[in-house]
């Protein structure tokens, strides 16, 4: 069979199922041996974490860049587009890459379909990364963990550095309900000999996270140990302003492009991995650079504003721990005005814990949605049943437009809850030309 079209090749990969009970690299590390292990042509940087995977990989790119790299990154879920997910230089690759490449995997996947190995969903999507960048379509790679590290599709690379952005309970019924279960399986991504950056991490994920790096003789660089920032008093722009201090290199009053305190951890664990590799692979490193990149580090869906009067605010946030983060972002930067909250999430997510997170703030209207996804969504009458006081509308579409409507210019609406529901957001946004 030969995949025609970009529909066709986009069916047939969403048609794999998505997990398999047992998890294993077997399967990966079969594809990859039958293409040449293309993994092993090109140069990476890993990048696992409950939350902060996205925006570090964002921060890793732009300082890469900042120095004349071509950069690629693979990343999940994507959010306006399937094609996001490869990447160069921030440009999604062709429709007619996603067929060709389709067409090199799927014999190759019919032939372990035959013998019961049958390939996931996302082990092809990241054979097919490891496929198009084996090519050498770029200097670098950031490659992103789907899930967890141990047995993610992506942990057959050997990269330059390995990056732990945050450790915090999300996917339980994947990778354990404690912390110390989640950091070992996210510490799956160390590898013998090769450094690993770690971000702000509870203490008993950092006791797990250190052994595994003494056993792979691993050099370990902890945020607040190795490394460390200084929150800088706000100004006006939409950014974070900081200083940051590793070994003997001392950087004043860098900013971030995106907004919100934990991005300064996301920029300083980037920041300290890209210096890492620099002195690896032996390139100079100017401050400018670095400052122009940390300013022009923009990602999709996190705290991104999409309008200004009234300012209307996209947050991938999906988990207790992510909604913690905006909840503090909210105090600190937004206490003045009054903020109204769109929220769909999941229903494998704590939703109860999330939306009690969210209703503690005091100038916030909370309105309950929700959206036809990939997944499944929480019931709004489980969610009324638990908090009768709060609102809720099943179509949100037309939550949105009342919202709006009753909205004064100086007024917020945040969107949050899920990547896929902001994804859904963001589309409308992108056709409807508002």
């Amino acid at each position: 069979m030969h995949i025609k079209n970009y529909d066709e090749a986009l069916q047939y990969i969403h048609g794999r199922s998505r997990f398999k009970k047992t998890p294993t690299l077997s399967r990966m590390k079969f594809l990859a041996e039958k293409l040449g292990n293309p993994q092993n042509n090109f140069k990476t940087l890993h990048v696992t974490g409950t939350n902060g995977k996205g925006s570090t990989t964002a921060f890793l790119r732009e300082l890469l860049r900042g120095q004349g790299f071509t950069v690629g990154t693979f990343t999940s879920p994507y959010i306006t587009r399937f094609n996001e997910r490869i990447s160069v230089d921030g440009k999604m690759i062709s429709d007619d890459e996603i067929v060709r490449l389709v067409n090199i995997v799927y014999p190759i996947v019919q032939e372990m379909d035959e013998i019961g190995m049958c390939s996931t969903e996302f082990e092809i999507i990241t054979t097919m990364m490891f496929v198009y960048f084996g090519e050498r379509h770029a200097d670098y790679v950031v490659v992103e963990v789907g899930m967890g590290g141990l047995y993610d599709s992506t942990n057959i690379i050997t990269p330059l550095v390995s990056v732990i952005t945050t450790v915090a309970l999300d996917h339980s019924q994947w990778l354990g309900d404690s912390i110390s279960q989640i950091a070992y399986q996210k510490a799956g991504i160390i590898k013998k000999k090769i450094p690993i950056v770690v971000g702000r991490v509870p203490n008993e994920a950092y006791d797990v996270i250190k052994n595994i790096a003494l056993e792979k003789d691993a050099d370990l660089y902890c945020l607040n140990n190795d490394f460390s920032t200084q929150a800088l008093s706000q100004k006006k722009e939409w950014g974070e302003f900081f200083n940051y201090r590793f070994q003997q290199i001392n950087y004043k009053n860098l900013c971030t492009g995106l907004l919100g305190a934990f991005q300064i951890d996301n920029a300083a664990c980037a920041l300290t991995a890209f210096l890492i590799v620099a002195r690896k692979e032996k390139f100079i490193v100017q401050i400018n650079d670095i400052r122009k990149a940390l300013m022009n580090t923009k990602w999709p869906g996190r705290f991104e504003k999409i309008n200004s009067e009234p300012l209307i605010v996209l947050d991938g946030a999906h988990n207790v721990a992510a909604i913690e983060k905006i909840q503090k972002l909210l105090r600190q930067k937004f206490k003045q005005q009054k903020i109204y909250v769109l929220l769909a999430i999941l229903a494998d997510k704590k939703s109860t814990e999330m939306i009690e997170k969210l209703s503690e703030l005091s100038n916030t209207e909370l309105i309950i949605t929700s959206f036809d996804g990939p997944r499944k969504v929480t019931d709004l009458e489980d969610i009324k049943q638990t908090f009768p006081e709060i609102k809720s509308m099943s179509v949100w579409q037309e939550a949105f437009l009342k919202i709006v409507k009753g909205m004064s210019a100086e007024d917020m609406l945040l969107i949050t809850g899920s990547l896929y529901f902001i994804s859904e957001v963001r589309n409308y946004f992108l056709d409807s030309g508002e």
